[in-house]
């Protein structure tokens, strides 16, 4: 067991391609892990919470191992060909599972595996030798962010038992104002993550909103960023994306002021932005500097 909790994380991972061309966030992230060890120490499993693996009820995704999820289209052949098969942990699933039951959540374990990109696409980076046990737990697109949170706070004894309570998506995501902008972007390249003279002004607004919240620990705006945040909708017509942030923060409480550890854009508006929750997220942006 780590001297100190884990800190959760949540993580931007903009397009697949990231997974072949890292950019910043993805040098970041390769920074990150060994930050996170040297801190720590390596942590025993990683729960995983995907704007891409949803369900109509939290679900926990307990095989022994899973494959690689390629789940997107039109992109070129290298992608396909990369895997991150990494092992299940079916004894954490349990384990989670009673601690989501003893918050009154319903959460079956289902016997099926599979990382989808949102995932493997960070794991790649984060532990490049696909030996650390994953547990996705599947997102309920429809649940209200302070709901998301509640869950997230039944999953806080993870962070003392040396579990990684990692929430991915993107911090900003329109795809279509991405393809508007760039109609070959999503195909052709991740965008190596652009200069903020690049970025739309709308991007940069909710980006820092987000930050400037969390900074003051103004929860009831993060709750309620779909009327509260500038360009809100814009920035996420539908929030499935952002949704991961919030059982991520929820692990860590409403103590400590969320972290940004990183911030970056790509294509000018998919916000790549990382964030570290609770009091040892301070520790862990020393390790990183």
């Amino acid at each position: 067991m780590n001297a100190a909790p884990l800190p959760s994380l949540f993580v931007s991972h903009g397009s697949p391609m990231i997974a072949l061309e890292p950019g910043p966030t993805g040098a970041f992230l390769e920074r990150l892990g060994p930050a996170i060890a040297r801190t720590f120490g390596r942590p025993r499993a990683v729960l995983a919470i995907s704007a891409h693996t949803l369900a109509r009820q939290p679900a926990l995704l307990a095989a022994a191992q899973h494959d690689t999820v390629h789940d997107f289209g039109g992109f070129p052949d290298a992608l396909y060909r990369l895997h991150y098969d990494a092992p299940g942990a079916p004894d954490l699933a349990r384990e989670v599972q009673a601690l989501l039951a003893a918050a009154g959540i319903d959460a079956p374990c289902i016997d099926r595996g599979g990382l989808d990109h949102g995932i493997w696409t960070a794991l790649r980076y984060l532990y490049p030798a696909v030996d650390l046990p994953v547990l996705p737990l599947a997102l309920v697109p429809d649940m209200a962010p302070a709901a998301l949170f509640a869950l997230g706070a039944a999953l806080a004894p993870l962070r003392s038992a040396g579990v990684l309570v990692l929430g991915t998506g993107s911090i900003t995501h329109n795809l279509r104002l991405v393809f508007a902008q760039r109609p070959q972007a999503g195909a052709e390249r991740h965008g190596a993550d652009t200069n903020a003279s690049d970025e739309m002004p709308e991007s940069r607004a909710f980006r820092d909103w987000m930050a400037d919240r969390s900074a003051a620990r103004d929860w009831d705006a993060l709750f309620d960023y779909r009327r509260r945040a500038p360009h809100a909708v814009l920035m996420h017509p539908t929030d499935e994306h952002l949704l991961p942030w919030y059982p991520a923060a929820g692990a860590a409480g409403r103590d400590a002021a969320p972290l940004r550890l990183h911030e970056s854009v790509s294509l000018g508006s998919l916000g790549m932005d990382c964030y570290a929750f609770g009091a040892s997220a301070g520790a862990l942006a020393a390790a990183l500097a």
